[in-house]
C-alpha cells in the first residue's frame, strides 16, 4: 500500500478545470455523509468562490452514512435554512452522488439534476446527439421536460453501469439516474457528486437563476412503488392477467402516466411502479396490478 499524498489536489485542480465558472454569490451548505467528500469538497467549492458551510465532514470510521448525505437529506434542508443559503449539496458516502436542495428546503432530485444540465449543455452546444440516458426509473415528468425542449431520453436498465454502458456506445455526453448519479464522460468515466454539484452551482450563476427556478423545468409526476413477493419473478410479465391488468392500466393513464414492472435482481420480488397525475390514482393503479401480480404465479 503506498500513499499518494499529491492525489487530492491533482483531483481538486481537474474539478476547478472542468467547471471554470466562478461561483460567486452562492451561498452552499454541503452535506458530506461523513464519507469521501469530508477532506475536499468544501475546499473544492470555496475554491471555485462559493461560501461554504460543511456540515457531517467528520468520519471515524464508523458514521458514514449515518441519518446524513443523500439517504438522510432532513438535516440538510434545515441547514440550509438555517444558514440562509442559496443551495444545498447532499453526497454520498463515497461521494459518486449529487442531491441538492433548494433555498426554500425543497429537494430537488436526480431527475431534476439532469434536466437542468442537459439544458445547459444543448445550449451550449455540447449535448451530444440532444440526448440525456437514464434509467427506466427516471420520472415521466423528465421525459415530458425532455421532450418539449427537443432533448432525446435514451432509457436504460436500472444500474449506473448500464447507463455508463449506453453514453460509450452512443458517444453520448450525459446520463444518469435519479438517486444522483450523474456522469459526465468528458470528465470522468464514473458519476462523481463533486462534479456535478459544481456543474449545478455554476448553472445558477451563468443563468442569474435560484435552484428552484431551474428545478421547475421539471414537474414530477406522483409516483408509488410496490414491492411485491412472488414464487417466480421470470414469469410474472408472462401471466395474462398481468398483461391484461398492465393494459388496461396504460389505456386508463395514456400520455399522463405509466407503469412499469421490474423483478428484482437479488429477491424473488416484483416492483410495481406506477406514474399517474395524481398520488391518489398513482396508488390506486398500483394496488391494483400488485395484488393481480402477487396471485399470478
Amino acid at each position: 500500500v503506498r500513499d499518494a499524498p499529491e492525489a487530492a489536489g491533482r483531483y481538486m485542480d481537474h474539478l476547478l478545470l472542468a467547471s471554470p465558472q466562478p461561483l460567486a454569490g452562492v451561498r452552499v451548505v454541503v452535506d458530506c455523509a461523513h464519507g469521501a467528500a469530508s477532506g475536499i469538497a468544501a475546499q473544492v467549492y470555496r475554491d471555485a468562490g462559493a461560501d461554504v458551510v460543511a456540515v457531517h465532514a467528520e468520519p471515524d470510521g464508523l458514521n458514514i452514512n449515518d441519518r446524513c448525505g443523500c439517504m438522510h437529506l432532513d438535516p440538510l434542508r434545515k441547514a440550509v435554512l438555517e444558514h440562509g443559503a442559496t443551495v444545498g449539496i447532499a453526497h454520498d458516502g463515497d461521494a459518486d452522488r449529487c442531491l441538492a436542495v433548494d433555498a426554500d428546503g425543497e429537494v430537488v432530485d436526480g431527475d431534476q439534476i439532469m434536466a437542468i444540465l442537459a439544458l445547459a449543455m444543448a445550449e451550449r452546444g455540447e449535448l451530444a446527439a440532444k440526448t440525456l440516458v437514464t434509467t427506466v426509473m427516471s420520472n415521466l415528468g423528465l421525459h415530458l421536460a425532455m421532450r418539449e425542449h427537443g432533448v432525446v431520453v435514451q432509457t436504460t436498465p436500472v444500474g449506473d453501469r448500464y447507463v455508463l454502458e449506453a453514453l460509450t456506445a452512443g458517444g453520448f455526453s450525459l446520463g444518469g439516474e435519479q438517486s444522483g448519479h450523474v456522469m459526465l464522460p468528458r470528465y470522468a468515466t464514473t458519476g462523481d457528486g463533486l462534479l456535478t454539484a459544481l456543474q449545478l452551482m455554476a448553472r445558477m450563476v451563468t443563468a442569474q437563476c435560484s435552484l428552484a427556478e431551474l428545478a421547475g423545468v421539471v414537474t414530477r409526476l406522483p409516483q408509488v412503488l410496490i414491492n411485491v413477493s412472488v414464487a417466480d419473478k421470470t414469469r410474472v410479465v408472462t401471466v395474462p392477467a398481468v398483461a391484461d391488468a398492465i393494459a388496461t392500466a396504460e389505456a386508463e393513464l395514456g400520455e399522463t402516466g405509466r407503469v412499469l414492472l421490474r423483478p428484482s435482481g437479488t429477491e424473488q420480488l416484483v416492483r410495481v411502479m406506477v406514474e399517474a397525475p395524481t398520488e391518489s390514482a398513482a396508488t390506486t393503479i398500483a394496488q391494483r396490478i400488485a395484488t393481480i401480480v402477487a396471485t399470478a404465479t
